[in-house]
């Protein structure tokens, strides 16, 4: 066996799995706890002396013979690993999974297309990662792993033609130097970070991209079908992890598309593959584990405190502000997928934010909710928490419509509970009111928030209506008689006639006869004050 990694940082295996199942593994055949610690990486190679680092994966790299196979699972279990990893289209008969049973060791199945390289380079990578998401300094091909910048220098020393990486919408990752020597349009690009939306719409019409996407060849796009501002030739490759898409290479350059050249563009694409799964595992770790420990520190758990700690904010006094995505106009529904991206850039642009104006502020998405917790010093926390969020609110705009409720400030770990609690119910009084206003604190909206907990209330209790507003809710079903408005706008306007028919937008006098209409048939007596409290209570908490 040769050995990859022996001395890094333990990591357990579901976070490994996190990081790597959707693109590169799978689980094959038995289980790994998810808790289960996973010390290093080793490639199997029959020939070297077999060195183990405690609880490895093993990279059964080659090994296709069901006998070889099972002699490796009885080998890799004897000497502790937690699972073999096999290439996807290896059958895996009956002994070699009997035989991987009685070692206690997983067998896990590597994703067609991908390579062994790319896998035990991200393998290693996440491995690496300590508990706050640092990496120790490690190279991929030569080049410091993530650093998109050096990896386009250096395909362009190899080709003499300024680079730029893209991911599948066009934007640019990274450039190489020397993009002033292309043309116009590429000066554009760069300036502007994303492909202009007059090429990219030119592309997708000639099917590049369709073509590009479909194989790993490059394309050659001829200048003058680009239009005014391109005049160097481009030639691009798509970069690919198995069978997925991660985004492209593209070359400034004129000339035939040599097979060196060829072959040039096939091996930088599988180095950027491997940077940007690199790139991408680090930025999902530790967006993964700042959500779990900004959720441990506003449960007020057990471990809130270590949370805490953690996150830098151990011993502060904090306030607690949670934000979620604002309906739209005509409140019309937006697909799962959009919802997911729009809450990330919430939580990315909320996060820049406070980082900016706010140090040591912790931000992150749990479920559906973007929380905050904003370390404050003084008493007049609450003001200046929304008045942060309220500058958020502005600069976002309709571009990212959203709400945000503020708790009141903490300073201990019950207290965070607490301001985490309140910060949930003010955010759903705004929901529950769209368009009334978008930021707020418990202490404006108190009366709105005690009004939904007893509808709730009511609810899960399975209480009906009286058989007062039951008669009115009747009567209006059939006749469309509007009863319930017209009470509903006499009790808020404390009996003022004018002011309920204007709210209601008829005649006070036919808003007078509503209201006798309404008194006639529900029996109610206006007259008596605990009446009209009890009736105008059961209105404000009827379901909707």
């Amino acid at each position: 066996m040769l050995t990859v990694m022996s001395s890094l940082t333990r990591s357990s295996w579901g976070r490994v799995y996190d990081d790597l199942g959707v693109t590169l593994l799978d689980v094959a055949h038995g289980a790994i706890d998810v808790d289960q610690q996973v010390g290093g990486v080793v490639i199997h190679d029959p020939i070297d002396e077999p060195v183990y680092p405690p609880d490895a994966i093993v990279l059964a790299v080659g090994v296709q013979d069901p006998g070889a196979l099972a002699s490796l699972m009885s080998d890799a279990g004897g000497r502790g690993a937690v699972a073999v990893v096999v290439r996807a289209s290896i059958e895996l008969p009956d002994a070699v999974l009997g035989e991987a049973d009685d070692a206690g060791v997983a067998i896990l199945s590597l994703a067609r297309g991908a390579t062994w390289t790319q896998l035990a380079a991200l393998l290693r990578s996440v491995l690496s990662e300590d508990d706050i998401g640092r990496t120790p300094s490690e190279s991929l091909g030569g080049v410091s792993a993530g650093d998109l910048f050096a990896v386009a220098n250096a395909i362009a020393a190899l080709l003499g033609a300024p680079v730029t990486i893209e991911d599948r919408s066009s934007r640019v990752l990274a450039f190489s130097g020397g993009q002033e020597s292309a043309d116009e349009s590429r000066v554009e690009t760069i300036i502007g970070r994303q492909v202009p939306d007059r090429y990219a719409r030119v592309l997708t019409e000639m099917g590049v991209f369709r073509d590009l996407y479909r194989d790993d060849v490059p394309v050659v796009i001829d200048p003058m079908d680009l239009g005014q501002g391109v005049t160097t030739q481009r030639i691009a490759i798509a970069v690919r992890a198995g069978d997925e898409v991660l985004g492209s290479i593209w070359a400034a350059m004129d000339g035939p598309l040599t097979p060196e050249r060829t072959s040039t563009l096939r091996d930088a694409a599988k180095l950027v593959a491997l940077h940007l799964l690199r790139v991408r595992a680090g930025a999902d770790a530790e967006r993964r584990l700042r959500a779990e420990l900004v959720s441990r520190a506003v449960d007020g758990g057990a471990e809130a405190r270590d949370a805490l700690s953690r996150l830098g904010l151990a011993g502060q006094r904090v306030c607690v502000a949670a934000a979620a995505l604002a309906r739209g106009p005509g409140g019309e529904t937006r697909s799962d997928q959009d919802l997911i991206a729009d809450r990330e850039r919430l939580t990315d642009a909320l996060a820049l934010h406070l980082s900016a104006v706010q140090r040591g502020a912790a931000v992150a998405l749990v479920g559906d909710t973007v929380y905050g917790i904003l370390p404050v010093a003084d008493v007049s926390a609450e003001e200046r928490s929304a008045r942060l969020a309220e500058d958020f609110l502005q600069r976002v705009g309709s571009r990212l419509p959203a709400l945000i409720g503020i708790g009141q400030p903490a300073e201990s770990v019950a207290d965070i509970a607490r301001s985490r609690t309140q910060a949930r119910r003010v955010l759903r009084v705004l929901a529950e009111r769209p368009g009334h206003r978008t930021i707020a604190r418990l202490s404006e909206v108190e009366t709105e928030s005690l009004l939904l907990e007893l509808r709730d209330m009511r609810a899960s209790r399975g209480d009906v209506i009286s058989g007062t507003l039951e008669r009115l809710v009747e009567y209006d079903a059939r006749n469309d008689a509007h009863l319930i408005e017209t009470l509903s706008a006499w009790l808020d306007s404390f009996g003022e006639v004018k002011t309920a028919a204007a709210a209601c937008f008829v005649h006070p006098n036919t808003f007078r006869y509503r209201l006798r209409r309404a008194v006639e048939v529900s029996g109610i007596d206006l007259d008596d004050p605990e009446a009209r409290f009890a009736t105008m209570l059961e209105l404000r908490t009827l379901p909707h």
